[in-house]
């Protein structure tokens, strides 16, 4: 690294066409930035479960080995042969990692919008955020509130907007009331926030008690446990209560949209003043936005016929509403340190982030397990 930030250190993933996935750093010259552009020294870059997917591809992680040198430390994993089919898109490319970061604006280019962020904390998203430096335009620059570390600012994009997203679409598709999987992750506890402030129902599914007291502790007031014999009653009882018919699925593959559709039927039908053999007129969606199950998605088709499953990306809803996403930014901005608050098990260096023994804790993708980069650290 340079001290003038005229280079640095940046994380790079490589999968090899002889199905070895390589995950190494380089020492990169920082790009001077345009008229309309700034220079970010990186301090604070989440681990989200999205970056991970570009971090460690389809590679069994299991197989990690250790390499290089304490200053320059290469990981090598294999990729089983199932995995290489799905890599087809990046084999043989060095790809930057990291969605989202914050930092501090150290060089600007020479228009007045540029200048002007000279000094300030900045959030920002544009992909290759594990680096010590990084070149974007000053547009794509969030300007932190006075006394906003980067740490906190670090995760203003990824779970903000998706939970505020998934409130959007279900207000825009005509829904009143939402289901959330795997949902005491850092962005469900976000969810469950904006849900309790904003009056909607949320139907929380975990996968044991301690995620459940996680939410309850918050206030959430519907928690069903997906391990539990009673788990399909009592999903059905708490989807009768709230009226929800959209859910957003992180876990993707098995048999969990298929018995949320299965509840939600179950649910109306208690009302239902008629049969139907073609089941209820009332439409029920499932939007699949994770693979913490990369397996099948399998139905069972106990719902009728008027249900739909998608797939839901954060990038793309942004895309569609266009300008109204400013608004989402802003409840972001003047909810940061509290709806919007993220909290992290454990800050590492980049080179720190190579180690087996951390690689092993956040790839595991697991609740309560939330890692941040400071690519500045030491």
């Amino acid at each position: 690294m340079s001290a003038d930030g005229n280079s640095g250190l940046q994380l790079r993933s490589l999968i090899k066409k002889s199905g070895e996935l390589e995950i190494s750093l380089l020492n990169v010259p920082t790009r001077e930035p345009a008229a309309d552009e700034v220079v970010v020294r990186i301090e604070a870059t989440p681990i989200n479960p999205s970056d991970l997917g570009l971090l460690t591809g389809a590679a069994d992680m299991t197989t990690a080995k250790a390499s290089g040198t304490r200053d320059a430390p290469v990981i090598t994993a294999k990729i089983p042969e199932a995995g290489m089919r799905a890599m087809a898109g990046r084999l043989d490319e060095s790809m930057p990692v990291g969605n989202e970061g914050a930092g501090v604006v150290i060089r600007t280019g020479s228009s007045q919008a540029a200048k002007a962020l000279m000094g300030k904390t900045v959030a920002i998203i544009g992909g290759a955020m594990y680096a010590q430096y990084r070149t974007i335009a000053a547009s794509d620059c969030l300007v932190l509130p006075e006394g906003t570390t980067p740490a906190e600012g670090a995760s203003c994009f990824v779970n903000p907007l998706t939970s505020l997203g998934m409130v959007e679409t279900m207000r825009r598709e005509g829904h009143k009331a939402l289901v959330h999987t795997a949902a005491a992750s850092n962005l469900g506890q976000m969810l469950n926030k904006i849900c309790l402030k904003d009056g909607i129902g949320l139907v929380n599914i975990v996968r044991n008690q301690e995620q459940g007291e996680i939410l309850r502790k918050i206030g959430a007031k519907y928690v069903v446990d997906s391990t539990s014999p009673t788990f399909m009653a009592d999903l059905t009882n708490a989807l009768s209560e709230t009226g929800a018919t959209l859910a957003f699925d992180a876990i993707g593959g098995g048999k969990l949209a298929g018995q949320i559709l299965t509840c939600m039927e179950a649910a109306i039908s208690r009302s239902a003043k008629v049969y139907s053999r073609y089941g209820s007129n009332v439409h029920k969606q499932v939007y699949i936005y994770g693979g913490l199950n990369t397996g099948p998605t399998e139905l069972n088709r106990a719902f009728g016929m008027t249900w739909g499953l998608g797939g839901w990306l954060l990038f793309q809803f942004l895309q569609k509403i266009g300008p109204e996403g400013a608004k989402l930014r802003q409840r972001v901005v003047a909810e940061l340190k509290t709806t919007f608050a993220s909290h992290y098990t454990k800050v590492v260096s980049l080179k720190e982030a190579l180690q087996l023994s951390e690689i092993a804790v956040y790839a595991k993708r697991a609740t309560g397990e939330k890692y941040l980069i400071n690519p500045n650290k030491g």
